[in-house]
């Protein structure tokens, strides 16, 4: 619904662009050749238009990528002077035999012209696009804002009931070590889950080896449970202080542990994270059980993609694959 608004909205403001330019002309008359050459200029300026604003602004308009912003622009460019010459000095000299250009125009003459010609449709999608993004940016904290308020009050109503439960785990814990030492370190496992979710950050991020630290054990309780039949491969690479949003990595791996097999020796579940200066690469994969799940509706991950356009817009990129046999995910995030 919002593609064809925003198509409709990009109609409506060419077709009052068209008016201005060609309404004098309508009522006052233009020869044939004007008019041809008028309309020849405004679609390859439409063409470059669009070039610019789908792809070469919202593309490299980044900081980092100065060098492609201007290797676009410039394609963007040679494109309105290919365009430009195809038509006006091929297309219209073969069907109407007449051209816009001189003959005695010299190669560099002509695209000289048209660089300046060629300027004004870099410069106007540069603002529309500047404006776009404003609004967009605008409604994303709106949106921000109102998630915010939402978290804050699903926390209050959760204070008690975690805190409790925490508490609890931790007397239950001491009341099984002379039971079972099994028993206790499950206990204690659980009990480092619910700590770790309870953990309060002013921006709500935590450094990447406590969340190590909590997949590790929640790896750990899942072993206690399935052992001696259960095969999980976790390579860790790069990790040191760096920061990242808490509980972002486990709903992959939860997601793995659910609807994939665990007790598969020549199948593991295979789990690697690696970062490399501050881009972190996150990979799951597993077997795809073909036995009977829960009809949960996978709530785990969309949320999960709320958050990433949340906490890290454009700053994020989440693959999945599925191949019918094995089913993979891969984050890559810019912490």
């Amino acid at each position: 619904m919002k593609k064809i608004k925003t198509i409709l909205i990009h109609i409506v403001c060419w077709l009052l662009v068209l008016g201005y330019l060609y309404g004098g002309a309508l009522l006052n008359g233009i020869s044939f050749n004007r008019a041809a050459f008028n309309i020849s200029m405004n679609f390859t300026q439409l063409v470059q238009f669009y070039i610019c604003y789908l792809w070469v602004y919202p593309k490299f308009l980044k900081r980092d990528k100065v060098v492609q912003l201007v290797a676009g622009i410039i394609f963007a460019m040679a494109a309105f002077i290919a365009i430009r010459y195809t038509i006006e000095e091929v297309l219209y000299l073969k069907w109407f035999n007449i051209h816009n250009y001189s003959d005695d125009t010299t190669a560099w003459a002509y695209i000289s012209d048209n660089i300046y010609w060629s300027i004004a449709f870099v410069v106007v999608p540069a603002a529309v696009y500047g404006i776009d993004m404003s609004f967009k940016t605008e409604r994303m904290n709106l949106k921000l804002k109102d998630e915010v308020v939402k978290a804050e009050l699903m926390f209050l109503k959760s204070q008690i009931n975690p805190h409790f439960l925490y508490n609890t785990l931790n007397y239950v814990y001491s009341l099984a070590i002379p039971v079972s030492d099994k028993l206790a370190n499950a206990v204690l496992k659980l009990s480092d889950l619910m700590r770790y979710t309870l953990h309060e950050s002013p921006d709500g991020k935590v450094s990447l080896d406590k969340e190590v630290e909590y997949l590790e054990s929640y790896i750990a309780l899942f072993k206690m449970r399935f052992e001696p039949h259960f095969f999980v491969d976790f390579l860790i690479e790069g990790v040191t202080d760096q920061k990242v949003a808490a509980l972002m990595l486990i709903p992959f791996v939860e997601n793995a542990f659910k609807h994939g097999v665990v007790n598969d020796e020549k199948s593991p579940v295979r789990i690697k994270l690696r970062v490399v200066g501050k881009r972190l690469s996150f990979e799951v994969s597993n077997k795809i059980s073909r036995a009977q799940k829960d009809h949960s509706s996978g709530v785990g991950l969309v949320n999960l993609q709320r958050r990433l356009n949340l906490i890290y817009p454009e700053q994020h990129e989440l693959l999945v694959s599925n191949n019918g046999n094995t089913y993979k995910t891969t984050l890559v995030l810019n912490i």
